[in-house]
């Protein structure tokens, strides 16, 4: 089935209306992101999830990495423990907090989100490039506030 030429089926003036617009419309670009996945990428996109925030913001501890995602720390510590088997993060001593471990992306971890990101953003440029200047214009500003949107509790 194609969306290309879908009407939106709710009233876009309510804010359940645009609500619903926003939810379908950033899952299907979700869903069709990730089939844009590098082909030799066999991550979980957990685990692409987890290795992003390492290289976006550098060294976490397991349980800040949890925070982020949203997910409780016996979760997290199994998805860094498979990342760490299969050699894509590092775990190591806090600095300042003995108690407390911090883990840290490989140079392999970081090949593969940069491949798999290179990889997606490409098609998402090519999609872009078939708009026209003002809708290209309407997702530059909305970028952002999807972004702003996606950090509040």
């Amino acid at each position: 089935m194609s969306y290309a030429n879908d009407m939106p089926t709710a009233d876009l003036r309510t804010h359940a209306g645009l609500a619903s617009e926003l939810r379908a419309g950033v899952m299907r670009l979700r869903r069709r992101l990730a089939t844009e996945r590098h082909p030799d990428n066999d991550l979980s996109i957990g685990q692409m999830v987890v290795l992003g925030l390492l290289v976006r913001f550098g060294d976490q501890t397991v349980g800040e990495l949890a925070r982020a995602e949203r997910v409780q720390p016996p979760s997290m510590t199994r998805t860094v423990n498979c990342l760490e088997s299969d050699g894509y993060v590092v775990r190591r001593a806090h600095e300042t907090d003995g108690r407390q471990v911090v883990v840290a992306v490989t140079d392999a971890g970081r090949a593969a989100v940069l491949a798999d990101r290179q990889r997606r953003d490409a098609w998402l440029a090519q999609q872009l490039a078939g708009l026209t200047p003002a809708e290209r214009a309407t997702l530059r500003d909305a970028a952002p506030i999807l972004a702003r949107l996606a950090l509040t509790d």
